[in-house]
């Protein structure tokens, strides 16, 4: 719990009995400490009062009820100023100034779905030209690579290919280990497991066991979009519920299964379904404790149907900055309590959005990557991958610590303030080589990974109908 304090809280130096000598030292007269002092109780004044009074029992510890986080997402001018400097303090009370970042690769092995959510442009019906399915030993094999190039962590998540053998997850699974019985495998969403289970005819419980005996290390809590049955029902219908969400998550954590969770914003949500979201994920934290971090995505519109198709009416073109600076700083004040580690995604936001909110709350800059399909397929602009060392420069640019971690928050390596001569492998990686990882563009059009031409996975077969 932090620790408590009433007032908004004033740079280090500024104000109080030590700013004559740190004035002196830093070469400026009493008088502009003085006006720097003063502008604080004047901006405290400028602030609604309930604001005001939500960031003060923030500060003190105290969790923030949804009516007050619905009335944050909506600040403004001042208002939205004084919400980045108690989150942005919020965090570095809580975790320090270190920003960790984890070397891993996605793998996205088929973009085949029975589903047709709004939301996603990276799904393919199964007669498409373009849907394409990785079989067991590429996936190997781009595990293999990643984890030559230093990685810990493979992320696997794909769509929902029809008729699949409701055991195909566990096996994949087995394979990688057997190959990589040291790799993290942070792998299937809820949806995923859901459909796994009921494919190979068993309860949630049962399918979590067998991932996890397979090597399964964490799940990503993907798939939850926004928590809120009206919302997922126009946006994704037919797609998991609420209750089916929860109920994956619950029983991972009780079986010992940590996850990340997550909340994609900026499509047809209000604050309150923000704020909502995010206050359901505080209440499982405290009966479970199972999540590692929570990961804000915002919205990629260009290519999704429900916006591209219209499939959606008044559908935004995805969240503007202000609304991406309010969710990181509304999200530490949430969940600083709870879920310390609150990760930013380049991918979304682009390098240099992403460095600024590092400074609104973030402490984590996410993964490498090494490929990336879901957003890219979406219009996000920033590439699949982000090497090593350019992640620890604009860590280091705003001033702070970086640090590589595991899919668990451990940390592998502390780096210094300063630059160092570190290099790992995939630094070292030229774009030839990086040519070498291929594209989701790429590979949507490669033939000898064409789904409907070498779809082997095994296939339960169907119940009978009586």
């Amino acid at each position: 719990m932090v620790a408590k304090n009433h007032s908004m809280p004033e740079p280090s130096g500024w104000g109080g009995e030590n700013t004559k000598p740190q004035a002196e030292a830093w070469g400026i007269r009493q008088s502009q400490t003085s006006n720097l002092h003063s502008i604080w109780p004047r901006l405290l004044s400028l602030i609604d009062r309930d604001v005001a009074r939500t960031l003060d029992r923030a500060l003190a510890g105290e969790d923030v009820t949804v009516e007050e986080a619905t009335r944050l997402f909506d600040a403004e001018g001042l208002e939205l100023n004084a919400l980045v400097i108690v989150a942005d303090e919020l965090r570095r009370r809580s975790v320090g100034d270190v920003v960790t970042y984890i070397l891993n690769r996605n793998i996205n092995f088929t973009n085949v779905c029975i589903k047709h959510c709004g939301f996603c442009a990276f799904s393919r019906d199964h007669r498409e030209e373009e849907g394409y399915f990785l079989p067991i030993e590429e996936v190997v094999r781009r595990a293999r690579e990643a984890w030559d190039l230093g990685a810990t962590e493979v992320c696997i998540q794909a769509g929902l290919p029809p008729k699949m053998d409701g055991y195909f997850y566990v096996d994949l699974t087995r394979a990688i280990k057997k190959e990589l019985p040291d790799i993290h495998i942070h792998g299937f969403s809820p949806e995923e497991v859901l459909y796994g289970s009921v494919r190979a005819r068993c309860s949630i419980e049962e399918y979590l066991r067998a991932l996890k005996d397979a090597g399964v290390g964490s799940l990503p809590g993907t798939s939850a979009e926004i928590l809120d049955d009206e919302v997922r029902n126009l946006i994704s219908p037919g797609r998991i519920t609420t209750a089916q969400w929860v109920e994956v998550i619950t029983t991972a954590h009780r079986l010992g299964i940590p996850t990340t969770s997550t909340i994609m914003y900026g499509h047809v949500e209000n604050s309150r379904h923000k704020a909502a979201h995010i206050a359901l994920l505080r209440d499982l934290q405290r009966q479970t404790g199972g999540f590692t971090e929570f990961v804000p995505l915002s919205f990629i519109f260009e290519e999704a149907p429900m916006y591209k198709k219209g499939f959606v009416a008044d559908v935004r073109t995805g969240a503007t900055g202000a609304e991406v600076v309010k969710m990181y700083a509304v999200s530490r004040i949430m969940l600083n309590s709870w879920i310390p580690n609150l990760q930013v995604s380049w991918v979304k936001e682009g390098p240099k959005l992403a460095q600024v909110c590092l400074n609104v709350g973030c402490n984590d800059f996410m993964g490498t990557l090494i490929n990336e399909s879901i957003s890219t397929a979406a219009g996000a602009a920033y590439g699949q991958r982000l090497k090593p060392r350019e992640m620890r420069r604009l860590i280091r640019d705003i001033g702070r610590v970086p640090a590589e971690r595991t899919t668990t928050y451990e940390i592998r390596r502390l780096f210094s303030r300063n630059e160092d001569d570190h290099h790992d492998p995939l630094d070292l990686v030229d774009e030839e080589g990086e040519e070498g990882f291929g594209s989701y563009h790429q590979l949507i059009h490669r033939q000898d990974y064409r789904f409907k031409d070498q779809f082997q996975l095994r296939v339960t077969p169907e119940p009978s109908r009586k």
